[in-house]
């Protein structure tokens, strides 16, 4: 692949990148309420998520989800429930002092995974990531040549640009948290993380 397609590529998808978004207000979350290495298993569950949907635009999936109203309203509610989902817990374990993860019957089924997976279904349900496999990145490929090579590099341009954000945010909040480490402010931010993924659950539901 033509190295100034990627480059052009890494410069378009930067910018929406560094947009606040749920992998954003989720790798807060764990670093608030855990440690930094649980932000950081978030952001490797994020990345993953990419690859996913790389994956399912280089087989055509994702085209089909996309053009049908009702498989993207699926995903639309899927994914929004589960971002709603992982706020409200949040919210509650700020509540109750404890992490957002506690066992209960409130536990949906891949949350045994823990914070990979939280941060790998959060991609993987939010139509948006999709949405860049399916706009942005068919403006970078070169035809007549193997698709999926090409949308194979430029997924692993698309995920070390999120990793390096994501890896630097979350060690920044790791040392402010360091530095301010109360029970008021650890229940104030987590309280905030969980709104923002509440607020992101519900426009991901209701976007057009």
């Amino acid at each position: 692949m033509q190295w100034h397609l990627v480059l052009g590529f890494v410069a378009a998808v930067t910018p929406l990148t560094l947009i606040p978004g749920t992998s954003f207000a989720l790798v807060t979350q764990q670093v608030i309420a855990g440690a930094r290495s649980d932000g950081v298993r978030a952001a490797l569950g994020s990345a993953c998520g990419l690859l996913v949907h790389a994956a399912f635009a280089a087989v055509g999936l994702s085209a089909l989800v996309m053009s049908s109203a009702r498989a993207l309203t699926v995903v639309k509610l899927v994914g929004g429930v589960y971002l709603i989902w992982l706020g409200v817990t949040t919210w509650r374990s700020a509540r109750r002092g404890a992490e957002p993860t506690a066992r209960g019957r409130w536990r949906l089924p891949w949350t045994r995974l823990g914070c990979f997976g939280q941060g790998l279904w959060s991609n993987v349900l939010n139509p948006k990531a999709a949405s860049v496999y399916l706009t942005l990145v068919p403006q970078f490929l070169t035809a007549g040549r193997a698709i999926a090579p090409q949308i194979a590099t430029l997924a692993v341009a698309h995920i070390v640009v999120v990793l390096v954000w994501l890896l630097s945010w979350a060690s920044m909040v790791a040392v402010a948290r360091t530095a301010i480490d109360t029970p008021r402010f650890r229940r104030g931010t987590s309280r905030l993380a969980g709104a923002v993924l509440v607020a992101f659950g519900v426009r991901t539901a209701t976007s057009s």
